[in-house]
């Protein structure tokens, strides 16, 4: 059957499809996704140099999910077969398991058995690639749904728009809409929310609001989720009456603000010290019958009166408010904060007097994700190593699986006290613990080489990221950055600046000023000024 190219340039994205679902590339690449190993030659035929087998998979470990593939099966063989519909719910609900590599290979097999995929199951397609961080896979998808000759739809857009904002391609994601528009796609109250989502998560609060106050002009009907959004933004960014003044405006627009709206204000509040205004807003929530959680006691915490939140803790006991894990874990992370280990330890052993762990299963999906990385975080930011691997092995008697998360912390942990080597040895031996690094542990890595002054291994580690299918963040390049300035590597320093800003990131103050201060002092290049907007 003969095939026929189509190749284009989208925002920067270029694809080629030959025929359905084909991509060209030069070198072979593997995807893991939560116990699930594939080879990535299977829906797309993949022309390379070297030998390379279809996707396999090589281990189901839930049953539940081998229910489903069974099912997917069984369904494949059936006649007369069932809607593309029934097999769209079935994929997207394996994809809600994040087992996305499973439903590219899935939609293969469809393929196989001449089922032509409908703009859902492509929707559902990109949505996979996208989450796997290969947007640009994602965008050779959408070159298939414009070949088929499909109608797009708002959910592919902002599909795309939320994998570019998870790369923090958040330009790229804007340009994205306004070219769709010019095409005659118009975006929706979603994909709006998706960007300002993305511009509030990369500290551009200022666009964010613009893009709101262009919205409201426009036929888009606003909501309390961007309005959170926004707020939450400004309340990080210290700017308490500005996130006052827009509650009110939400408000007086017949938005009703929600507990999510209050919580974020209220705890941005208590960041600042404004107990007053935080008293008016509980009082607010209490008359509007909205039940306080626990962000007060956040708040407390994080202004360091552990005093207080430990008062108004007991208080919402006597009130009948019964105290989950949550809660214990914030006055865990506060007494972390605070130095005083021995209360959060103390406060640990409380949760189990209260029988808050019966089985395994209680501390999967409560204590393991929380109390233990407060826990041992703080032992390690308190230099208190022995405890952390004390409680470190208590979780692995405990058969807890220990994620990514837990890794990063022994890994930062090592590297801050200078035990480059224990931190090295954690990082090599994860793939044995099925565990990928993220761009976290990279960073974490890389900034304890640079503090280490062994900025050439911290240079070399980034420069496997993207194979390794692992892409470097704004803050990677400009902590490889600081370390090579740091330590007189101007030329590479430089040659990083240029790729970041290539890429769409931008310097933070310390690295433009580092670089301002080296333009001073004529030790760089003036056309370097070019690439500080910001600070030039």
């Amino acid at each position: 059957m003969g095939r026929r190219c189509f190749s284009g340039d989208l925002n920067g994205f270029y694809f080629v499809s030959f025929g359905l679902f084909e991509m060209k590339t030069s070198v072979p690449f593997w995807w893991r996704s939560d116990g699930f190993y594939f080879m990535g030659f299977g829906l797309f035929e993949m022309k390379t140099a070297v030998p390379f087998h279809l996707c396999k998979v090589v281990s189901m470990v839930r049953t539940e999910q081998s229910c489903l593939y069974g099912l997917f099966d069984t369904m494949l063989h059936m006649h007369p077969l069932p809607s593309i519909v029934d097999f769209t719910q079935l994929l997207g609900a394996i994809a809600r398991m994040k087992h996305y590599s499973v439903v590219i290979t899935l939609i293969q097999q469809m393929e196989s058995f001449r089922i032509s995929p409908s703009v859902s199951i492509l929707n559902v397609l990109i949505n996979c690639f996208c989450h796997m961080s290969r947007v640009d896979f994602g965008f050779s998808v959408l070159a298939t749904i414009f070949k088929l000759g499909y109608q797009l739809d708002c959910i592919t857009l902002t599909t795309l728009v939320k994998g570019l904002c998870l790369k923090g391609y958040i330009s790229g994601a804007v340009r994205l809409v306004e070219e769709m528009k010019k095409k005659g796609y118009e975006p929706n109250v979603i994909t709006c929310g998706t960007i300002v989502n993305g511009l509030c998560k990369i500290g551009q609060t200022g666009v964010a609001i613009r893009l709101l106050r262009k919205l409201e002009k426009g036929n888009f009907e606003q909501n309390v989720v961007i309005y959170s959004t926004v707020l939450d933004s400004l309340c990080k960014d210290k700017l308490g009456t500005e996130a006052l003044n827009l509650l009110s405006e939400m408000m007086s627009k017949g938005i009703q603000p929600d507990v999510v709206t209050y919580n974020c204000v209220i705890q941005g509040l208590c960041n600042f010290g404004q107990w007053r205004e935080v008293a008016t807003l509980l009082n607010e929530m209490g008359q509007r019958k909205i039940m306080q959680d626990v962000s007060l006691i956040d708040g407390y915490c994080l202004q360091n009166q552990m005093d207080e939140a430990v008062k108004t803790f007991n208080m919402m006991v006597e009130k009948g408010c019964s105290p989950d894990v949550f809660s214990y874990n914030i006055l865990i992370n506060g007494y972390c904060k605070s130095k005083k280990i021995d209360e959060a330890m103390l406060v640990f052993r409380e949760i189990s007097n209260k029988g808050m762990i019966p089985d395994v299963v209680t501390y999967n999906t409560l204590l393991d994700p929380q109390t233990y990385p407060i826990l041992l975080d703080g032992f390690f930011k308190n230099r208190r190593i022995a405890e952390a691997m004390t409680l470190f092995l208590e979780m692995e008697d405990k058969r807890l699986d220990c994620d990514i998360v837990i890794y990063n912390i022994l890994i930062d942990g090592f590297c801050n006290i200078g035990e480059l080597t224990t931190a090295r040895e954690i990082f090599s031996g994860l793939p044995t613990k099925r565990l990928q690094p993220s761009v976290q542990t990279y960073n974490i890595m890389i900034e304890g080489f640079c503090k280490n002054g062994l900025v050439d291994e911290a240079s070399e580690l980034l420069e496997k990221m993207d194979s390794n299918g692992c892409s470097p963040n704004e803050r990677t390049y400009n902590t490889i950055i600081q370390g090579l300035l740091q330590h007189s590597e101007t030329s590479k320093a430089t040659k990083y600046l240029k790729i970041m800003v290539d890429k769409g990131f931008s310097t933070n103050a310390t690295t433009a000023t580092m670089f301002i201060d080296l333009l001073l002092s004529n030790q760089v290049d003036e056309n370097i000024r070019e690439l500080l907007p910001k600070f030039g």
